[in-house]
């Protein structure tokens, strides 16, 4: 069995093209886990499915740097926790070389650290290794779309958490000053978990004007996944509310 540390989120995915697999064009996946069994019960898994196939697998941090560019993977599913170092560092290093791989983490504690490491990394979904098989297969599939395993209840729980321990809170980005305050507003709602079509509503904008926003944003913060922009909301003061415009 495998708990899913949220579920997908269709609204505001991170890439603006959803990608589509097929029998034909099946969804690359590539494994690593330093028990041999759980990687051949992985593949098994995987490979019963007629839209995935099982390029290769690792059982280090070394073995993966090597294996993975060389494979071309379109999904990575990565033990967060190894003998010589974690998935998230092979998750970062992975993406810088390949920017397109969807990173799905697997690991068998429910961790809140692991889980802000693996976002900022760059990961697009978190799950436990208590997951069932089937839950497994959907989430291959969603981060391979280019959708989150991240919903906003998941992330909102998170930023709840990280406002909570103010002393843990890293200082304030410098990426953050670069803001307008249109972007800082609509990423502080980011923070809070609202979707593209609720940022809009809360702010009198259209859900395509939203998009647009958030497109600079992450660029000037210089992330790809919206995730990653709330982990850094947590450092912005709450928004005013606005209040709508007069006739």
């Amino acid at each position: 069995m495998i708990v899913v540390t949220g579920h997908p989120q269709k609204q505001g995915a991170d890439m603006t093209d959803v990608r589509t697999f097929t029998q034909s064009h099946p969804i690359r996946v590539f494994l690593l886990d330093d028990h041999e069994v759980v990687r051949r019960g992985l593949a098994d898994l995987l490979e019963a499915e007629p839209d995935i196939s099982v390029v290769g697998d690792a059982d280090t941090v070394e073995h993966a740097l090597v294996r993975g560019p060389a494979l071309r993977p379109d999904v990575a599913v990565l033990d967060v926790r190894l003998p010589d170092g974690d998935g998230i560092t092979v998750c970062r290093e992975l993406r810088s070389r390949m920017p397109e791989l969807a990173c799905l983490m697997l690991t068998s504690f429910d961790d809140e650290d692991a889980l802000l490491d693996a976002i900022m990394a760059g990961a697009s979904g978190y799950v436990l290794k208590q997951i069932k098989g089937s839950d497994l297969v959907s989430a291959v599939r969603t981060v391979a779309s280019g959708q989150s395993m991240l919903d906003p209840a998941t992330t909102a729980r998170l930023m709840r958490s990280l406002r909570t321990q103010p002393a843990d809170t890293p200082a304030v980005a410098p990426e953050l000053a670069a803001l307008s305050s249109r972007e800082r507003d609509i990423l502080a709602l980011i923070g809070e978990g609202l979707t593209n079509r609720e940022i809009g509503k809360r702010l009198y904008l259209s859900e395509k004007t939203v998009k647009n926003h958030i497109s600079r944003l992450l660029s000037k913060l210089g992330v790809h996944r919206r995730v990653q922009a709330a982990v850094l909301a947590s450092q912005l003061e709450q928004p005013e509310p606005r209040q709508p415009p007069k006739e």
